[in-house]
């Protein structure tokens, strides 16, 4: 389908509506700004970067739910929709202030157990009860890991992984 990714990837993105040409600028804008709405109870709202509209374009919505036992560990389920995780204000601001880069929301993994977040650079992220994780440089990279179960890189109380 793509050299943009593995054909199992590939394969897994289109079973959950992914195709290459997929994209709605109008769509990206649209949930940016409602994200950026959002105020916890303190007032605080999400930042929202130039990388997350453009995920939000191309695959907001998407429910991804790879098959199989992972190259080395359980690949994870993904809903790419960061209205899911709206209440994460607080808890992305804190790992954007160890990292040293602004988050946004993405969506859920694992039915819910992690936050999904790329950063300005367009590094990607989760949150989760064991702690916060780096997925990959890029949405891209990010997707792999998840999709082909490769273990994601520790982010420490540095903000380094």
């Amino acid at each position: 389908m793509t050299e943009r990714f593995p054909p199992q990837v590939a394969e897994t993105l289109a079973a959950a509506g992914w195709s290459p040409d997929r994209r709605s600028e109008e769509k990206g804008r649209e949930w940016g700004l409602r994200v950026a709405a959002h105020a916890a109870p303190g007032g605080r709202q999400h930042t929202v970067t130039a990388a997350a509209v453009e995920a939000y374009a191309e695959f907001g919505g998407l429910r991804v739910r790879p098959e199989g036992s992972g190259e080395q560990v359980a690949p994870s389920d993904i809903h790419l929709d960061p209205f899911l995780v709206r209440h994460s204000v607080e808890t992305l601001a804190e790992l954007a202030e160890a990292t040293g880069a602004a988050l946004s929301p993405l969506g859920e993994e694992g039915s819910g157990a992690g936050i999904l977040a790329v950063d300005e650079q367009g590094r990607v992220f989760v949150l989760d009860h064991a702690g916060d994780w780096f997925l990959g440089a890029s949405l891209d990279e990010a997707l792999i890991t998840l999709v082909l179960g490769r273990t994601p890189r520790r982010v420490r109380g540095d903000g380094t992984w």
